[in-house]
């Protein structure tokens, strides 16, 4: 008799156990020996029907799962139970359900591998003694009641909200940041280029000064250089008095400035003080013979001057054809009150008579 290949036949003699035939070829006595089980060797996978279990938060489930075993000991599958099949499935059944009440609902989905191994252990310790063999356990579809699944859907839905929103914070933070810093940089650029432009400016105005102090320095080399010759005194003082009456006529000139001098009727007056400058700078350096003949001479052509220009204003005479106003007209334009006019006539009738004994003393 031929055995194929991973089986195993379990042969009785009158009715007892004899021997276990291997593949190949085996002899047997006819009407003596006659083969009891046929076990097969190779793995098995066996479907384990679904059955209601509740987690230790109380929740009802519905498992089914695949059971692959093997047997290794034909004589104890044959002889140490009814139907192996059927015992390894039902063992299967209770220990899944029995691990399953010991776990929360969360567990089972977190855990499954681990529910697995466990299933396993306890199989293969009751399977011992039927020559059985668990090789793994794998839980193949779980069923949750509709309430609980809704529920599971709704807490799914409101942790990916959460998460939706938590990455949407943290971008608007993120861009935030990035804008502050960005605000940041272009204050922080702004402050050194502005620090660096008035540094730059502070040297220009500090070279420009420099360079200004460095020309008037030279000028007033020159200057002090050129006054040193006889004929340079007198350009110099012509000057200073030129410039005294154009700074006095550019005042003049501006609408928001009232320039009131004490004669500001008599016009040749003001051409008198500026010529007084002239003859003041230019006394010490001019010979004093010199000085007493130009000084007789400018007071006696003042003094004829002066006569005429008073005898013109009391009659209210023209020159050139052009009217010559009086002082008291003059002053009149300037002062409305009687008593101030009075006053501003003593003075310039004071200032007057303090010139002409001062022209007669040089003289």
């Amino acid at each position: 008799m031929f055995v194929p290949q991973q089986e195993s036949w379990i042969v009785e003699r009158m009715g007892k156990f004899h021997r276990i035939l291997e593949p190949g070829l085996n002899l047997l006595w006819p009407i003596l020996d006659k083969i009891k089980y046929v076990q097969s060797l190779k793995e098995i996978a066996i479907d384990v029907p679904k059955q209601s279990a509740i987690t230790s938060d109380n929740v009802s489930l519905s498992i089914d799962g695949v059971l692959y075993l093997r047997i290794v000991d034909p004589y104890l599958a044959s002889y140490g139970v009814e139907d192996p099949e059927f015992a390894i499935t039902q063992l299967a059944q209770t220990t899944m359900r029995s691990e399953i009440g010991q776990i929360s609902l969360d567990k089972v989905f977190r855990e499954r591998e681990s529910l697995n191994v466990s299933i396993v252990e306890a199989i293969n310790k009751a399977s011992a003694a039927w020559g059985i063999t668990c090789l793994r356990y794998e839980i193949r579809d779980i069923k949750l009641p509709t309430r609980v699944h809704e529920a599971m859907q709704m807490q799914v839905e409101a942790e990916r909200r959460k998460r939706a929103a938590i990455l949407e914070s943290e971008g608007v933070r993120a861009a935030d940041i990035n804008v502050a810093e960005g605000k940041r940089q272009a204050r922080i650029l702004a402050s050194e280029a502005e620090k660096q432009e008035q540094i730059n400016k502070a040297t220009g105005e500090a070279h420009a000064m420099l360079a200004v102090a460095d020309a008037r320095a030279r000028g007033l080399k020159l200057i002090a250089s050129a006054l040193a010759d006889r004929d340079s005194k007198h350009a110099a003082s012509l000057t200073l008095a030129e410039q005294y009456v154009a700074a006095f006529n550019k005042l003049a000139r501006t609408n928001n400035t009232l320039i009131l001098p004490a004669n500001a009727g008599d016009v040749s007056n003001l051409v008198a003080q500026a010529m007084s400058i002239y003859s003041t700078v230019s006394a010490h350096n001019i010979q004093a013979a010199q000085n007493q003949n130009e000084n007789s001479d400018n007071s006696l052509a003042y003094d004829d001057n002066l006569v005429k220009l008073s005898a013109l204003t009391e009659k209210g005479s023209t020159i050139a054809g052009q009217a010559v106003p009086r002082e008291d007209d003059s002053l009149a334009e300037y002062f409305s009150d009687d008593e101030e006019r009075e006053k501003a006539l003593e003075a310039q009738k004071e200032k007057k008579d303090q010139q002409l004994s001062k022209n007669t003393k040089n003289s």
